[in-house]
């Protein structure tokens, strides 16, 4: 018989070990992950890999011609644009394969990362904050198993990434790709995801939120990007301090380096042995961090429901706004090179030359308004369902008890959509204002371009209608108010490249933006849109008013 002695009383016992018994039931979370996951990381990789198809048919459609291709090195080779694409290597043979390494691997790395941090904080501090993990833990699960799962699970999605990217872009029908190239992009993205799924698996421990954990590993995000971007425009001593760095200088379908994965792999597996170490200092549901003690009594904002709604979407809306107003000035940095850039771009020329406009400069900016836009449309319909979240997770219920009404608890939320879409506008539209007045030498061109970006609230309002309509009528189907963002963007911005028909855009409220400041103002549109959201909000309401209470 063997006999088990406890620990003596106080004294605390040995922490657990990285080994067979702390793994135990890794496989069956990873399962239970993928499973919880059968549809998050499927729409995750399908939208990346659209969104990689759609720019490499762009490509072939603007650059089909040796001379098109010669004059957008032309417009590359410049500080502000190398800062928002890669390293000025790429130029040197610059065809459809080597745009895509130089201009889509920046912009697809935030986006994986982005993926990865919310996979790993959705498995790991998301569970503990909810109380689930604990329950899990009771049975035979050990101690590591849990964030091993979380890790398995994002590194599944990026594989699955890197599978279908390769796939896709050898069916894409550019010449000269080989599959080896093919490969090496694919797995290029997918190594930087996993280096921000072991970021993300350190910051969720660090803090007891799931916001806070997702918020530091975004910022580490964006601090890889800005010294990635200041790396490519002067001292490239920086780009080898980001991650995001490492996969660009891959060089992929130009010198089809390998080496810099080993790089990511290394920092992966080094962020999530960290991870895995700082999980076993501190007790299931806290933080390395200890929570700041709040005040002895709530603010008088707090005691409302504006007050509280804003308090809960004020990091994201913070986030976002620094986000837009760098977008606007990285935008509005080359607003004076735009007429260099199209000059021998047919297909550029002749959408810019449908928006209108006195000047190149003013149809660019017309064209980047929509961006913009549906960034700020990517805001709005996660403010208006944060709701949804809250019912889902059962903390509605005890607010709705008291007496607290369903039109004010939801509105709440809906206010702070709509006015934080606007100011997001403003932000933007300032940043874009400021950097492309002192890009084109016109001041006046700081108002234009601030009420241009104003001009896209209507459209961001009625995106609000539809997402309350969803949660008010259908609350499983919130998640297709997406629909209206994602579709703005392939038909407003890449359908003016591509040609589409009329009716496609027609079909999004921001197709009925007036194109400030190379078209003229009209109040019509805006005052139809304004009207139609207004009536989307209040169905939307009513079917809240009417339907069950999700409850716990």
């Amino acid at each position: 018989m063997t006999t088990v002695t406890a620990p003596a009383a106080g004294r605390a016992s040995a922490p657990a070990r990285i080994g067979a018994g702390a793994l135990a039931g890794t496989g069956t979370l990873i399962r239970f992950g993928l499973r919880r996951d059968r549809v998050r990381i499927p729409v995750w990789v399908v939208a990346l890999t659209l969104g990689t198809m759609s720019t490499v048919t762009e490509f072939k459609t603007l650059y089909s011609t040796a001379e098109e291709r010669a004059s957008a090195v032309g417009s590359m080779d410049s500080p502000a644009a190398l800062a928002m694409t890669g390293p000025r290597h790429y130029l040197t043979d610059y065809n459809i394969g080597s745009m895509m390494g130089h201009q889509l691997i920046g912009f697809m790395a935030v986006l994986v990362g982005l993926m990865s941090v919310l996979i790993v904080t959705r498995h790991t501090r998301d569970e503990e904050e909810t109380g689930r993990a604990e329950l899990v833990r009771s049975t035979v699960v050990g101690h590591h198993a849990q964030l091993a799962s979380a890790l398995a699970v994002a590194a599944v999605a990026n594989l699955a990434l890197a599978a279908l990217l390769t796939l896709s872009v050898l069916s894409a029908g550019v010449d000269g790709i080989a599959p080896g190239e093919a490969l090496l992009y694919g797995l290029t993205l997918a190594a930087i995801g996993l280096v921000f799924a072991g970021v993300a698996a350190i910051t969720a421990q660090i803090t007891a939120h799931t916001r806070g954990a997702s918020g530091m590993a975004l910022a580490v995000i964006g601090v890889a990007y800005v010294l990635r971007a200041s790396g490519d425009v002067g001292n490239d001593a920086l780009s080898w301090l980001s991650p995001i760095g490492w996969g660009q200088r891959t060089y992929v379908f130009v010198d089809n380096r390998w080496w810099p994965l080993l790089l990511c792999l290394a920092l992966a597996a080094l962020t999530a042995a960290t991870g895995f170490v700082l999980s076993t200092r501190r007790d299931v549901g806290a933080g390395l961090r200890s929570s700041r003690l709040g005040r002895r009594t709530a603010s008088a904002s707090l005691t409302r429901p504006l007050g509280f709604a804003l308090r809960l979407h004020r990091g994201t809306l913070l986030g976002f706004g620094a986000g837009l107003f760098l977008m606007g000035v990285m935008y509005g940095s080359i607003l004076g090179e735009a007429a260099d850039m199209v000059k021998d771009i047919e297909q550029l020329q002749e959408a810019l030359e449908k928006i209108g406009g006195v000047s190149v400069a003013e149809s660019f900016a017309s064209m980047i308004m929509v961006v913009i836009g549906v960034v700020a449309a990517v805001y709005v319909v996660m403010a208006t369902l944060r709701p949804r979240a809250e019912e889902s997770a059962g903390r509605a219920e005890p607010l709705l008890a008291t007496g607290l009404s369903r039109d004010r608890w939801v509105g709440s939320h809906v206010a702070v959509a709509l006015a934080g879409g606007t100011a997001l506008l403003l932000v933007a539209g300032l940043g874009f204002g400021v950097s492309g007045a002192a890009s084109v030498g016109d001041g006046g061109l700081v108002l234009q371009l601030v009420g241009a970006a104003l001009a896209y609230a209507p459209a961001l309002w009625v995106t609000v209608g539809v997402a309350v309509v969803l949660f008010g009528w259908f609350p499983r189907a919130g998640t297709a108010a997406w629909i209206v963002p994602v579709y703005a963007f392939l038909v407003g911005y890449l359908g003016s490249i591509l040609q589409f028909p009329d009716w496609m855009n027609n079909l999004s409220p921001f197709g009925h933006v007036p194109q400030l400041p190379a078209a003229g103002m009209s109040w019509t549109p805006m005052l139809v849109l304004t009207a139609l959201a207004a009536g989307l909000i209040w169905l939307g309401l009513a079917g809240f008013r009417r339907r069950d209470l999700e409850t716990k």
